[in-house]
């Protein structure tokens, strides 16, 4: 460690790769490991080559003295686990579907009676789903515990079960509002309530890390570990802090998108409720479905562009639509049924108006989502993630809302949201907000270009008639 100065470790784990830090308690990050994944996470994923990628990552980070705290955030998903926290059967990601249809097929005042606690516009897979088919498959009997993949780690490393309140508002198990578990819903559809582990907030201390996680992490043995949380909320928390007058945009495979609201029962229709990573608070928002993972994918198709080309390209791309639905659209529309395609595509349409297509489509799935959350388009966006590293997709998202684009200076929020949790958890800063200052995460602003946006609303009226009339986005 530089100088053996008192450091916090975090870890975010993607879908594809998982990130390790160390962090002073100056808020300076010493240094950083990137470790791909054996095991992708998709809809399904090994949970043990997963803990195996996040101690290659840690041992790689070669952290001594002790740090003060170790905090992992990590995309949803539910990892079913035995007496010895051993997965009884593959974990699943954000889009596992096991049990789905069995949940559908549940009956009707016990699905009314989850969406409504779970403060969930639509069912979409999860840890009661999965429950349901562990019990109709008799591997049930083996379960001791349903984890998200984050607190499948924790519990791995310390030896302690524990859900944070945002992971638990995934499972549809969790009523959003005191953050307790339904447990009379789960006795009325056969699940053991003991499967849900304690609900705790994310900056709160959960273990130590015992021998075995010592031995695996190169970590000393002892070293305090905070609780943490989903990845996009853990960044959404940094950006926000306690601050309802923001938007909040981490813009990665998926645009994960949330704005601060005190009272849950207010949120807007269609949006997600999520306790906020911030005590006393809650989050209305969610996950768009693909959308930088649609770009990504037509640059993989059509190869790249350079920044220049694609900020020549006039809004609407000379008539080319591109809807990014690939895995289905999720906020704020929901409908699970819907594939991506394009419209309009010509001999003349070369890669450069392709992938504008393809962004404009990305950008207009998020306009829809802001102009839920706040329909008087007041609210500037707080915009983080891979895609923030583009100065001219920060310009478009600004074109296309309509609204003031506030860019973080460091696009990896959630590695530092993860950083900030460890630092608010062992009482280093009070809260978020100044964990945020103690980062030095701050804002470049990005305001609309007048004209561009003006056309960007009549663009954005035909790309939304052309979405509906087409039949691979119904």
């Amino acid at each position: 460690m530089s100088g053996r100065e008192p450091a916090v470790v975090a870890v975010d784990v993607g879908t594809s790769a998982v990130r390790s830090g160390l962090f002073g308690l100056s808020g300076r990050l010493l240094r950083s490991v990137r470790v791909a994944r054996t095991s992708g996470a998709g809809d399904l994923f090994d949970a043990d080559e997963l803990l195996a990628d996040v101690a290659t990552s840690l041992r790689e980070l070669a952290v001594e003295p002790r740090p003060r705290a170790l905090c992992v955030s990590a995309h949803i998903g539910t990892v079913a686990v035995d007496a010895r926290l051993e997965p009884v059967l593959p974990g699943g990601g954000w889009s596992d579907t096991r049990g789905l249809d069995l949940l559908h097929r549940a009956p009707e005042e016990s699905r009314t009676a989850l969406l409504t606690a779970a403060r969930r516009p639509a069912l979409t897979g999860g840890a009661v789903a999965l429950a349901l088919a562990l019990a109709e498959s008799g591997a049930g009997e083996r379960v001791r515990s349903l984890l998200s993949p984050k607190d499948f780690l924790v519990a791995r490393l310390t030896g302690h079960t524990a859900w944070d309140t945002v992971d638990a508002a995934y499972t549809l198990a969790s009523d959003v509002g005191d953050r307790t578990w339904q447990r009379e819903v789960l006795r009325s559809l056969g699940i053991p309530e003991n499967w849900f582990a304690p609900q705790v907030e994310p900056t709160a201390v959960v273990g130590e890390l015992r021998r075995d996680g010592a031995h695996r992490t190169g970590l000393p043995e002892g070293t305090p570990v905070v609780c943490g949380g989903p990845d996009g909320s853990v960044g959404i928390g940094l950006l926000l802090g306690d601050d309802p007058s923001g938007i909040a945009d981490v813009a990665g495979t998926t645009d994960v998108m949330a704005r601060l609201v005190h009272d849950p029962a207010r949120a807007p229709h269609g949006a997600v409720v999520n306790p906020a990573v911030v005590p006393g608070r809650w989050t209305a928002g969610g996950a768009t479905g693909m959308t930088g993972g649609a770009v990504a994918r037509w640059r993989s198709l059509v190869g790249a562009a350079d920044e220049e080309s694609l900020s020549a390209v006039a809004p609407g791309s000379r008539d080319l639509f591109v809807f990014p639905g690939l895995s289905g659209e999720r906020f704020p529309r929901w409908r699970p049924a819907t594939r991506g395609s394009i419209t309009g595509q010509s001999l003349e349409h070369g890669p450069a108006e392709i992938l504008r297509a393809a962004q404009e489509g990305a950008s207009f799935t998020v306009r829809e989502g802001a102009d839920v959350l706040d329909p008087d388009r007041e609210l500037p966006l707080l915009f983080a993630g891979g895609s923030a590293r583009s100065a001219q997709v920060a310009q478009l998202r600004a074109d296309v809302l309509g609204r003031v684009v506030h860019v973080a200076s460091d696009p990896d929020v959630t590695l530092l949201g993860s950083a900030a949790l460890a630092l608010v958890g062992i009482g280093e800063v009070r809260d978020l907000d100044g964990a945020r200052e103690r980062l030095g995460l701050t804002f470049g602003e990005v305001t609309p270009d007048a004209r561009r946006a003006l056309r960007y609303d009549e663009v954005f009226a035909r790309w939304t008639a052309a979405r509906e009339s087409c039949s691979g986005a119904v």
